[in-house]
């Protein structure tokens, strides 16, 4: 064939093959492996859906075949009103009866398939309960119950029965609650920010927040992690006790004062000026002018005396802003505050307030018994609050406990001059030496020096260098201050300018106003609740003896 110029046409064989491109090969190789792996995703969710199906047919299954489905599970809405039996009324006498509590749980746990306990808890107070797979009582009934959530508020129906042998880890060791019926009212979270039975033992001794733990490994918690979470440390016995003895402190001061005679009166808290002493005293907006908290009904009840009320007390708050971070003050506290008018001495009040604190002190010993007991387990110098033999509280002057203190070998110079008080030190250990010498933990020193008295404090006739004034001590600390009180308006003026208070400036025009109509003579005091409740227990700091403590750095719950 002749040359036609033209380029000859390859044979197929001979066609060179195209290059694959590479993005290509990836792109084809990763939908293979996305298939794949959506086909592996399909079959297993077909797996699980299956699994699901056949699970909830089971259990469909066995809901229908469950005895007991309707003895236990959420509390049903429509169940009949049973009446309720409280720890504290349990007895011998409920052996073999069917009763019906309301309790945490403080512990579950299951032994087998067919056997579960319960120890339940109700304001400190464990009692254990058991249950047992037989007729109508189901496994599924047994593992519900070994399963529920630690602190939950359930309702429990049960028989009363007597163990072979008492349960040591239980209050009521005697006796234990074979369950019935099980409902849940108040389901708890699983992560509680502390254990109760924790929380049973005492705060470590240092104030550091790093997790601690005693001889056996059991964690300590701080007094700080208690007070955070106080709703769930005020669950513990202990503090159910506690709680117990500052309302008996309460409920005896009102119906000694009541039983006298006294009228229970109700004080501002929010006063126009800071009367008391400016430095120590909380500011808060009043609209459009400032407002300070209370830090005593003092003036108020001085007030009332000259209304021609007698006598009077209240059980109130009292603010005091002091920067004291201590183991005994507070920023917010209970104040028992009474004032009473006298005929012939101050000492008739003196006399008054103390058989009002020995009538407490003893009363507390003879009423709170239990509670003491629980305590004591906890903080072992609560049983052990010495009150006078003879039923009379031991009274010394200011300069005798100065001449104990001396004797001692105590530096006690600036007191002999009158320039100060006490320290708290010194507090503590004339506490000790009279213990020691008179056999009480309990005691009043009269006539303390004028110059560290308040304003409206009445001088000694006697003496000017001293004060109709008095303070009682427990455990060798104060817990109540108190005075004869001028009721003489121009003696009252100048006792004000003596102490560089002038008597007009804005807050005193009316409380200067009562006296310039008659008043009669009349004395009080003001005493801690919680500080009566700390010493008479023998607590380490005072915010164990505080409901919801305020401190310099707490306020909070």
């Amino acid at each position: 064939m002749a040359d036609s110029g033209l380029p000859s046409r390859p044979k197929p064989e001979e066609t060179p093959a195209a290059a694959p491109a590479e993005g290509g090969e990836q792109s084809k190789s990763a939908s293979k492996n996305a298939a794949k792996k959506a086909a592996k995703e399909k079959a297993k969710a077909e797996k699980a859906a299956q699994r699901a199906a056949q699970e909830k047919a089971q259990a469909a299954s066995q809901d229908a075949n469950d005895t007991a489905k309707d003895l236990y599970g959420p509390l049903p809405e429509s169940m009949d009103v049973l009446p309720t039996t409280h720890f504290s009324q349990l007895s011998d006498a409920h052996y073999e009866k069917e009763i019906t509590v309301v309790a945490r749980v403080d512990n579950a746990r299951v032994q087998s398939a067919k056997l579960a306990f319960l120890m339940l808890r109700q304001q400190g107070q464990k009692v254990q309960a058991v249950i047992a797979a037989a007729e109508p009582i189901s496994r599924q009934m047994v593992k519900y119950t070994g399963g529920l959530s630690v602190n939950s508020v359930i309702q429990v129906t049960g028989i009363v029965k007597k163990p072979e042998i008492p349960i040591a880890s239980a209050t009521l060791s005697h006796l234990e609650l074979h369950i019935r019926k099980v409902y849940m009212i108040s389901e708890a979270s699983e992560k509680l920010p502390m254990q109760v039975k924790d929380a049973e033992r005492p705060p470590p001794a240092t104030t550091e927040d790093a997790s601690q733990a005693d001889v056996e490994g059991a964690p300590l918690v701080s007094l700080k992690v208690r007070l955070d979470n106080r709703p769930i440390d005020l669950q513990t016995e202990t503090n159910q006790a506690i709680t117990w003895i500052s309302s008996g402190v309460t409920e005896l001061f009102a119906e000694y004062m009541l039983k006298s005679g006294s009228r229970w009166i109700f004080t501002p808290k929010l006063v126009g000026a800071a009367t008391e002493g400016g430095s120590n005293v909380f500011e808060v907006k009043y609209f459009k002018k400032n407002a300070y908290l209370a830090q005593s009904p003092q003036l108020y009840k001085q007030m009332c005396i000259a209304g021609d009320m007698g006598s009077v007390f209240e059980i109130a708050p009292v603010f005091r802003a002091e920067d004291s971070n201590t183991h005994r003050h507070l920023t917010e506290f209970a104040g028992l505050d009474f004032e009473k008018t006298f005929d012939h001495h101050y000492h008739e009040v003196l006399e008054f307030a103390e058989n009002l604190l020995v009538f407490i002190l003893s009363q507390l010993k003879e009423r709170y018994k239990e509670q003491i007991a629980i305590v004591q387990k906890s903080y072992p110098k609560a049983g052990e609050f010495k009150l006078p033999k003879d039923g009379k509280a031991l009274r010394l002057n200011y300069m005798d406990g100065v001449a104990l203190l001396k004797e001692a070998g105590v530096d006690v110079s600036e007191q002999e001059r009158f320039e100060n008080d006490f320290s708290t030190a010194m507090e503590k250990q004339l506490g000790q030496i009279i213990r020691e010498k008179y056999d009480t933990d309990f005691f009043v020193l009269d006539k303390f020096p004028m110059a560290v008295r308040p304003f409206y404090t009445k001088s000694c006739p006697q003496d000017s260098r001293f004060s109709n004034s008095y303070d009682f001590f427990m455990r060798g600390e104060e817990i109540m201050s108190g005075a004869q009180r001028i009721h003489d308006i121009k003696e009252l003026e100048a006792s004000m300018l003596a102490k560089g208070v002038n008597p007009n400036q804005e807050g005193f025009e009316d409380y200067l106003a009562a006296f310039r109509q008659g008043c009669p003579p009349h004395a009080g005091g003001g005493l801690g609740l919680n500080r009566i409740v700390m010493f008479f227990l023998g607590l380490p700091d005072i915010r164990l003896a505080s409901l919801f403590p305020r401190d310099p750095i707490r306020l909070r719950p």
